[in-house]
């Protein structure tokens, strides 16, 4: 999947490869066929839906518990019309939840997240996992923002939760194309200062930071009272080396390379993630950050369950 699809809202992409089901719109490998960011929104959200018989989630889905009858003044939009027809009486549809949240998706665009060793990037794997979680906040009537940032900020979207506002996200998503190198959490003490009003803050990135620095950020982020969720998305070889031989190793921020047999380091490597992922944890931890690891092979259901459980606390 590209991260340029069609500008267009609700334009499906023209293939002729066999229509997904709603199983492969949770797959990343199969989601890389699909080329319109909005199709794989709505997709991955459907999917995750068909997946659960009723969500123990409060507002998932906008779902009703039980009707009342209708008394001058009520919203007509709440008016369950197939009942009316049915009955011939007027009733309310009762929803589960009906608050609002502003919900911040801050998403990594530097260079880094461009490494992939199989078929999506990093970039790509945030930016549908963005777009879906924007999808399913504005489904529950949420405010959703949106600010890209590599060493600086590269686009940054006001939350609101209108309908159109779904492609107010998307477009800057899929125009992505220029990735500059990021070796500073600074950035974030920007964006800090873009979300006023108390919310869901969802961090999606491979975070290559200094862990004092980063923790720093993470706190100026918590100083609003949000809730932080952060998404850890790294390339599977990132997370363990499989490869052999000698191997020719470029630092995608800094370009930097150098050759080495790629056996020598495994055992050390694998050793050396495990301790960052750790040190990792331990710092959202003490800010009271949930803190998920995702690599881009992980299936975007576990990612999306992880945002309900967060909006549920909040509500």
């Amino acid at each position: 999947m590209s991260v340029r699809p069609s500008q267009q809202p609700a334009v499906a992409a023209k293939s002729a490869r066999r229509q997904p089901t709603h199983t492969d719109f949770l797959d990343p490998a199969a989601l890389a066929t699909v080329e319109d960011l909005e199709l794989v929104a709505r997709g991955v959200v459907e999917g995750f839906k068909h997946g659960m018989h009723r969500s123990p989630y409060v507002g998932f889905s906008i779902e009703f518990s039980s009707h009342r009858q209708y008394l001058p003044g009520d919203d007509l939009r709440h008016v369950n019309w197939k009942l009316y027809g049915r009955q011939d009486r007027l009733y309310i549809k009762q929803y589960d939840a009906e608050t609002n949240l502003d919900l911040y998706l801050i998403v990594d665009a530097s260079r880094s997240m461009l490494m992939a060793s199989q078929r999506l990037t990093k970039i790509t794997y945030g930016v549908m996992l963005a777009a879906s979680l924007a999808h399913l906040a504005l489904t529950q009537r949420d405010a959703v923002g949106l600010t890209l940032h590599s060493n600086k900020i590269i686009d940054h979207v006001k939350p609101r939760a209108h309908p159109e506002q779904l492609f107010e996200i998307l477009l800057p998503l899929s125009r992505l194309d220029s990735f500059e190198p990021c070796e500073s959490p600074r950035v974030l003490h920007e964006v800090a200062e873009l979300m006023p009003r108390r919310g869901l803050v969802v961090l999606i990135g491979d975070f290559f930071f200094d862990m004092e620095e980063l923790s720093k950020a993470l706190e100026h982020l918590k100083v609003g009272g949000h809730d932080m969720l952060l998404f850890h998305v790294l390339d599977p070889l990132e997370q363990e080396l499989t490869i052999s031989g000698n191997v020719r190793f470029r630092d995608l921020e800094t370009g930097r390379e150098i050759i080495t047999r790629a056996d020598d380091l495994r055992s050390g490597y694998g050793t050396a993630v495990e301790q960052w992922r750790a040190q990792m944890r331990k710092c959202c931890n003490g800010l009271d950050i949930d803190y998920v690891p995702l690599s881009t092979r992980d299936r975007l259901d576990r990612a999306l369950a992880t945002y309900l459980a967060n909006r549920s606390e909040m509500y």
